[in-house]
């Protein structure tokens, strides 16, 4: 919402600015839809050529992305270094057999359910299920459960930020769009080169306006938008990086306390709970539960 409101405030500085300078709105007006068909088509259909169907669907979606925010907040990182812990605790108290029941049916887990905000995103469900059930299969080299990690979330990174970059890939083209709106009035213009000045005027003024056009939507909105997106996308991202560098403390043999402290310490900083926060709240759990 943040982000939408900057948005206004561009729109509200420009062309309030251009109208108290004594500009004329009504000629941006009488051009606008026919540029924003011309730029704003030309882009859409450049960005379908360029990108997958899932691509420009979560490009659409980034809007609504943008508007919301960051998936996770702080209540969601506590929720899940005290999920990591119970995990971890398992793991030392009872071995890789207490633990296959839990990654196996998680529906019937009481630890994943007991945080069905976690439980219910696949992604952070199965990059910790797919890594605990290569410690059950006796993988437990922290150097190789770690490259494992790390290639997943290269992979899913890489996946997520797509729709980011092909909303900066648009930002870059638009300045270029808007120079052929240009250009196509110009040639409207010439057509008309035997009317009076004052209607050609009005005409190069139009035609203007698709430059114009293409540098405000580049660097007043679709870039400043592509640029939040993707900063979104890098802080969930972090989300499932914490959930590798627990794991590997862990298999580096720390206890689940000290692990999922290592864990914290690698949360950001703006949702990072505080030691004392966190172990209230693992301190909250059911002594059956954290055993």
């Amino acid at each position: 919402m943040v982000s939408f409101g900057g948005i206004f405030t561009v729109l509200i500085m420009v062309f309030g600015g251009y109208m108290l300078a004594g500009g004329k709105i009504d000629i941006i007006l009488h051009a606008l839809p026919f540029e924003i068909m011309i730029i704003g088509g030309a882009a859409v259909g450049a960005l379908i050529v360029g990108n997958s169907l899932d691509v420009v669907k979560k490009f659409l979606g980034g809007f609504g992305k943008i508007m919301k925010g960051p998936r996770w907040n702080r209540e969601d990182y506590r929720d899940q270094l005290c999920l990591l812990y119970l995990l971890t605790r398992l793991m030392k108290t009872k071995g890789v057999i207490g633990l296959e029941p839990h990654i196996e049916q998680l529906t019937g887990s009481y630890i994943f359910t007991r945080f069905p905000r976690i439980l219910a995103d696949q992604v952070v469900v199965s990059l910790i299920c797919n890594t605990l059930r290569m410690v059950t299969m006796n993988l437990d080299d922290p150097r190789q459960v770690e490259d494992f990690m790390e290639s997943q979330l290269e992979k899913l990174h890489e996946e997520a930020i797509k729709p980011a970059k092909a909303m900066i890939t648009m930002a870059d083209g638009l300045p270029a769009l808007g120079i052929v709106a240009a250009v196509l009035g110009v040639i409207k213009t010439m057509a008309s080169i035997d009317q009076p000045v004052a209607i050609l005027g009005k005409m190069i003024g139009g035609a203007l306006v698709g430059t114009f056009l293409g540098v405000f939507l580049s660097y007043g909105m679709m870039g400043p938008l592509g640029n939040r997106l993707r900063q979104i996308l890098d802080e969930e991202h972090r989300f499932l990086s914490v959930i590798r560098d627990t794991a590997t403390a862990h298999l580096h043999g720390h206890a689940a306390q000290v692990s999922i402290e290592i864990g914290r310490g690698n949360v950001p900083s703006k949702m990072q709970p505080s030691f004392y926060e966190l172990e209230e709240a693992i301190n909250t759990i059911p002594s059956g539960e954290a055993a």
